[in-house]
C-alpha cells in the first residue's frame, strides 16, 4: 500500500514538473501574455487589452513595416511598450509640421494614426536608421511616447521581444490583430 502511494506521488510530481517546464519553454520562446497600459495605440488597442505576443516568428523572418511590436522600456524594469513599426533599417524618417511622415523623401501612405500628428519631436529633422534600427509610433500619435522622443528613440532589432498577435481580452474584441 505504501509503495502505491509513493509511486502515485512520484508520478504526480513528474507530471507537474513536465507541465511547469513546458509552460516555461512556451513563455520564454514561443509566446507570452501582455497587457496594454494607456491609450497610445488607440483605436487599434485599448487600455487593459490583453494580448498574446508571438515571440517565435521573428526568429525566422525580419519585422515588417506596420507590424505591432513589443519591446522593453529601457528606463523602467518590467515595463513594455507596444508600438507600430514605421521606419525600417537603413531608411531616413522625417515628419513635417503638417504631420506627414516621409520615408527616404517619399510620403508614407498609411492610415493608422488616430489624428493629425501635432508634434514631430526629434523626427522634425531627418533621422537615418542604422542597419538594425526601427522607428516606431503609437497609433494615437498625439498621446504616445515613441521614437519621436529621446527616451524611446530608435528600437534596435535585439530589443524586440515579439509581435502582438492575438487579443484575448476583452472577449468581445477577441481575434488576430491586423498589422498590414
Amino acid at each position: 500500500m505504501m509503495k502505491n502511494v509513493v509511486k502515485e506521488l512520484i508520478s504526480t510530481l513528474v507530471y507537474i514538473l513536465v507541465g511547469l517546464t513546458a509552460t516555461y519553454l512556451l513563455i520564454a520562446y514561443v509566446g507570452q501574455r501582455t497587457q496594454v497600459r494607456g491609450s497610445s495605440m488607440e483605436p487599434t488597442l485599448s487600455d487593459n487589452d490583453n494580448l498574446i505576443v508571438d515571440k517565435i516568428s521573428y526568429r525566422f523572418k525580419e519585422p515588417q513595416r506596420f507590424d505591432i511590436i513589443v519591446f522593453p522600456f529601457l528606463y523602467e524594469e518590467d515595463t513594455y511598450y507596444i508600438k507600430r513599426i514605421i521606419g525600417m533599417p537603413g531608411e531616413t524618417v522625417c515628419i513635417d509640421e503638417a504631420g506627414a511622415i516621409y520615408i527616404d523623401g517619399e510620403v508614407l501612405e498609411e492610415d493608422y494614426g488616430k489624428e493629425v500628428m501635432v508634434s514631430p519631436g526629434r523626427a522634425e529633422e531627418p533621422i537615418t536608421l542604422g542597419a538594425d534600427e526601427y522607428f516606431v509610433l503609437g497609433d494615437n500619435r498625439n498621446n504616445s511616447s515613441d521614437s519621436r522622443t529621446l527616451m524611446v528613440g530608435n528600437i534596435h532589432r535585439d530589443q524586440i521581444i515579439g509581435k502582438a498577435w492575438v487579443r484575448i481580452w476583452p472577449l468581445s474584441k477577441f481575434g488576430v490583430l491586423k498589422h498590414q
